[in-house]
């Protein structure tokens, strides 16, 4: 076989192990993004069942402030959870654990638990993910493999972006960008 076809066929196949990362690393996203609402569903009908809000709790120092009004022999600090708030924490309910189809009958602090856990560690995987499609998608450019659609430099600036939201004068309100209008043909 001639070398420049040998080093051809070798890059080709080079681009294309990458990009079926890139699409297997997206599906995961995919699923992921689907397991977070999920979660996120859960967590909100526990809240209702708890009437609870993520801010209707006080923080633990009001709980403290207020206790110390009073008396003077009563526990200094009482935790309390933001989910559960006046909730009977140990109230069963049920949980079906992630990645099985398994139901357990677990108390309510715990069933929130879990949830909320699991919630942090589909994000951490998430935010993984995302990078690694970057850079792939990034490398995958550098090749020539989207010259065709995309200079590398172009895919270089979309992978670089960033969100980031400019804030106002006040620090509260959000800057608004000029009106952008869209004409097509």
């Amino acid at each position: 076989m001639d070398p420049n076809m040998k080093e051809l066929q070798e890059a080709l196949v080079d681009i294309e192990t990458d990009a079926e990362q890139v699409l297997l690393a997206r599906h995961q996203l995919v699923e992921n993004d689907k397991i977070r609402n999920a979660n996120r569903e859960a967590l909100t009908a526990l809240r209702k069942q708890a009437r609870t809000t993520k801010t209707s709790v006080p923080s633990p120092f009001e709980v403290i402030m207020k206790e110390m009004e009073g008396s003077s022999g009563k526990q200094l600090i009482k935790e309390v959870c933001p989910t559960c708030g006046e909730h009977d924490p140990k109230e069963h309910t049920w949980l079906m654990f992630p990645g099985s189809d398994i139901f357990a009958r677990v108390p309510f602090h715990v069933a929130h638990t879990v949830l909320e856990k699991d919630q942090e560690r589909l994000d951490i995987d998430t935010k993984k993910l995302q990078s690694f499609v970057k850079d792939k998608s990034l490398v995958i450019a550098e090749k020539g493999a989207l010259a065709g659609r995309f200079g590398a430099d172009t895919v270089k600036s979309l992978v670089s972006l960033t969100d980031t939201p400019k804030s106002g004068r006040e620090g509260r309100e959000l800057v608004q960008g000029p009106e952008v209008k869209y004409q097509l043909g």
